[in-house]
């Protein structure tokens, strides 16, 4: 059972499930995760969960906002990360349960190869013509669309909890 109760989850769903699906096109796309997105992400939460949680666990689930976007700030001026990325990973904490860190991670993992495999075999492939403009196809190094790992994780994530939710 996760820790994030399956009524809040359900009232989530519909209003995320479309922004982690837009981030993860357009960071495939265009290597961006736009601020309208996250803003969106933030102002949901900022709305609904206030009706969804005691104050107290609302005010906690908002300050993991704070927390990981001065983290995110500090890995983006490290290199560690895109500003998107530590954009998207901000708005995105106050969705989650602090009881479902873990496996929220083991789900990051599992998204992320799956997602690393799939760009790969369509980068190097012809799978890539279906969408030949993608700037992702052609980035230097290893750079990779992380918001093409992060959105579906987090969507995956609600959903789960409004299954398995407590």
């Amino acid at each position: 059972m996760l820790a994030l109760p399956a009524n809040v989850a359900l009232w989530f769903l519909p209003f995320l499930v479309p922004l982690c699906l837009y981030v993860a096109y357009t960071d495939l796309a265009r290597m961006k995760i736009t601020n309208p997105t996250v803003t969106a992400m933030a102002v949901i939460f900022a709305i609904i969960g206030f009706f969804l949680y005691p104050l107290d666990v609302y005010l906690w689930q908002l300050a993991y906002l704070g927390i990981v976007l001065v983290a995110g700030i500090i890995l983006n001026a490290a290199g560690a990360m895109g500003a998107g990325d530590a954009k998207f990973l901000a708005a995105a904490a106050p969705y989650v349960a602090l009881g479902d860190i873990r496996l929220l991670m083991a789900l990051f993992a599992v998204v992320l190869l799956a997602a690393y495999a799939v760009h790969t075999v369509a980068k190097r492939t012809s799978l890539h013509k279906l969408a030949p403009n993608w700037t992702s196809w052609n980035q230097p190094g290893r750079r990779f669309p992380m918001g093409f790992a992060l959105g579906p994780t987090l969507a995956i994530y609600l959903g789960l909890a409004a299954l398995y939710g407590s």
